[in-house]
């Protein structure tokens, strides 16, 4: 029987990306059905969340970030630019927020297109695999969508055209997050047990071993 989680995601999150490539292969390897539920980091969500904050977390995070990144053999940097528009100095985040509701939109669109996890594998590593500079110019998300299987153009005329229908779903993900007793990404759940953070994947399997997950054949 196949299993179903649910993976709430956001392109700003670096342990979003951290686990990604794990979530590709599980779904690779076992019979389970991985969907993908793009939803707006606590940046956007929450009014004021980076004020809130003690101001060493935001040093912790990017630490550790690196030092995961080395153990699972990925590369890693800061996004250039940051898919959120805000003062790091401060915590003030901009009303305005172009990237990161593209790119909300554009998942959105890949998931119901039938690629989301193949395209936020690609479209993660672009962000956070700090190779490139300026991934918002040029060809850089054409290709990534590309590798994904997908073409940019089709999904940007869908995120155009069906705005208001993508934002309504992506803002039903987020109240089903709340529903499951969570607020965090990356969070999985299955069967209405959240699983938070890049380092649960194991547990995840463990929970899911014990309702039959399978290798695929």
């Amino acid at each position: 029987m196949t299993l179903q989680v649910d993976v709430f995601w956001s392109f700003r999150s670096p342990y979003s990306y951290l686990a990604t490539p794990r979530l590709a292969e599980i779904a690779a390897r076992y019979d389970v059905q991985v969907d993908i539920r793009a939803v707006y980091p606590l940046a956007v969500r929450v009014d004021g969340f980076f004020k809130r904050q003690d101001k060493r977390w935001p040093f912790y995070v990017g630490r550790d970030c690196f030092r995961t990144a080395q153990m699972l053999g990925m590369t890693f940097g800061p996004p250039r630019p940051d898919p959120i528009v805000m003062d790091l100095a401060t915590g003030d985040v901009a009303k305005y927020q172009p990237h990161i509701r593209r790119l909300t939109h554009l998942g959105q669109a890949a998931v119901e297109a039938g690629a989301g996890l193949p395209f936020i594998v690609e479209v993660s590593k672009l962000i956070w695999g700090g190779q490139v500079q300026g991934w918002d110019q040029g060809e850089h998300l054409a290709q990534a969508t590309a590798r994904a299987g997908l073409d940019l153009a089709a999904l940007e005329q869908v995120a155009s055209t069906e705005a208001e229908r993508l934002e309504a779903v992506i803002q039903s993900s987020h109240a089903r997050l709340e529903a499951v007793g969570h607020w965090g990404v990356p969070t999985m759940v299955f069967q209405d047990e959240p699983f938070f953070g890049q380092d649960r994947l194991e547990t995840l399997l463990w929970r899911m071993g014990q309702h039959g997950l399978a290798e695929r054949r």
